[in-house]
């Protein structure tokens, strides 16, 4: 299977992937390799990890028990905080190949801003930018960055990043993120694409809810869908990459499953006009060190 056997997206250095990839955020390592198998044998060919998700090495193991040839698989990790800097980037970067078991990645990403430290995500990113010179990542990108890091980044840096990763749901649509991505030729890929990051939460109802709200719902019975399957179809018509996460098999599938139908413009703008301006995740301007002290084992 190739990226455009269903829906590629093109990056801006004329590298295509997946539009929709497959996710492994939160899931425990010793779900990783079952879930990362079961995507792999129903068709996605995008896999997303971290450093930080604690993951690599069960992502890493079931790419290579899939049989698929590595060239098809598209293996896309990050650089958590505790690792910018010069030299910590450089041993971050290393480790996650060798946790991953691959001699480059397909898109590499720093996992946040850090705006109080913002030399040492500079340093980060010129890491991941001689990654890229040297044929080790395919491509480079941030995540979670807002339009303010993404200039501050261009004043130092020389690669414009090809994605930036950030929470988007129809309850927080990031549209200011999304058109300054857009003017600069940046994908902008949703994590928490059908808004789970509020849906599992304890004290979570149904109005927190993305998947019952009576315009999704709606739209999923006129085209014969799930809920979750008319969101992740908003994401790819307006021109998105998307990454679901789970360890069902019946919901892996069922998330690659929106290939067939597509929704009408006014019904996009409805699922936009569900954007309430609350994210789910942490304030990227907040993050850092200091705020958030996890650290990964490199060793």
């Amino acid at each position: 299977m190739t990226a455009t056997e269903h829906t590629a997206v093109t990056l801006n250095n004329g590298m295509q992937i997946p539009a929709l990839g497959f996710g492994v955020f939160q899931t425990a390592p010793a779900d990783t390799i079952a879930a990362v198998t079961t995507a792999l044998d129903v068709g996605y060919r995008l896999i997303d990890t971290a450093a930080a998700y604690g993951n690599e090495r069960e992502v890493g193991q079931a790419i290579r028990q899939s049989g698929i040839d590595r060239s098809e698989i598209y293996v896309e990790t990050k650089l958590w905080i505790s690792d910018y800097g010069p030299e910590k980037a450089q041993v971050g970067f290393d480790a996650s190949l060798r946790r991953l078991g691959v001699d480059y990645v397909d898109v590499y990403l720093l996992h946040q801003p850090t705006p109080a430290d913002f030399d040492d995500t500079i340093a980060a990113y010129q890491v991941a930018e001689k990654m890229l010179q040297a044929g080790r990542a395919r491509a480079i990108g941030v995540s979670n960055f807002s339009p303010d890091h993404i200039r501050r980044l261009l004043d130092r840096a020389t690669v414009v990043p090809a994605v930036n990763q950030v929470e988007l749901h129809p309850y927080f649509t990031n549209a200011t993120v999304q058109a300054a991505d857009k003017t600069l030729g940046i994908l902008t890929q949703a994590w928490s694409p059908i808004g789970g990051i509020h849906r599992y939460r304890p004290a979570g109802t149904d109005e927190a809810d993305v998947l019952k709200n009576p315009v999704i719902t709606t739209l999923a019975a006129k085209y014969g869908k799930t809920s979750a399957q008319v969101v992740l179809r908003w994401h790819l018509d307006e021109g998105r990459s998307a990454l679901p996460k789970s360890v069902t098999p019946s919901r892996i599938a069922e998330n690659l499953d929106v290939f067939d139908f597509t929704l009408r413009p006014d019904e996009l703008a409805a699922i936009d006009a569900l954007d309430t301006g609350l994210r789910g995740g942490p304030d990227p301007e907040l993050l850092n060190t200091r705020s958030y002290p996890k650290t990964v084992d490199n060793s």
